[in-house]
């Protein structure tokens, strides 16, 4: 399995802003010209609105591909990948996975996956999202909260993905949590100095249901 150019978006936690990130990526790359498929291999959480993130992700793209592609596994439960896929009584269906990305890479010159929570969330019981990226071959874009914990929480994810030989795309800071008290604005000043020209973008608190303008990303595919 080859993943060609794109993107393994995770984030040092869930609700950091993914989503935010891995669609205004996806509306950059469009823009430069570039033809973008989507993938969120497993979505937790899912009602009767079925999968939020992956219809967001393809609503991005404007791809026709079939949902069952783009997300593969649709759990209920609002847990880690592999503890839904538990409350369901069978195993996360990884052979699956791995054919839709197959056939999604094949079609599109530039992928852009999105996957859940951060780095070690099991997708199986030996089996991580670290592990996921590393199998499609895709450089990591790590989405980190502006909020206070985030220097903890972004270097441990960034030595994960060195421990691990994962290629770094960048950092994007997600303003999820909305504005910051000073304290935090002085801890998040602190992790861009660290992270000096990893930091590739920082997407600023948005309005509900407003999209943030892609060219905040200084990312090619």
């Amino acid at each position: 399995m080859s993943g060609g150019p794109g993107f393994f978006v995770t984030g040092t936690d869930t609700g950091v802003g993914k989503t935010v990130v891995a669609c205004a990526l996806v509306r950059a790359l469009r823009a430069a010209g570039r033809d973008v498929g989507v993938m969120k291999p497993a979505e937790t959480g899912v009602g009767a609105g079925g999968p939020l993130d992956a219809l967001a992700l393809r609503e991005a793209a404007g791809v026709g591909d079939a949902l069952e592609e783009i997300c593969p596994v649709q759990l209920a439960l609002p847990a880690a990948p592999s503890v839904a896929a538990d409350d369901e009584g069978a195993p996360l269906d990884l052979v699956r996975v791995r054919g839709a990305f197959d056939a999604l890479a094949a079609r599109h010159e530039c992928m852009v996956v999105e996957g859940a929570g951060g780095l070690l969330v099991p997708l199986a019981p030996d089996f991580t999202m670290a592990d996921l990226a590393a199998e499609l071959g895709l450089p990591v874009l790590l989405v980190a909260r502006a909020a206070l914990g985030t220097i903890n929480h972004t270097r441990l994810s960034l030595e994960a993905i060195e421990a691990r030989g994962l290629a770094l795309a960048g950092v994007v800071v997600s303003h999820a949590g909305g504005a910051l008290s000073e304290a935090d604005a002085k801890n998040l000043a602190a992790l861009r100095a660290a992270l000096g020209d990893r930091l590739v973008g920082e997407i600023p608190p948005l309005a509900p249901g407003a999209a943030p303008d892609p060219t905040l990303l200084r990312l090619s595919c």
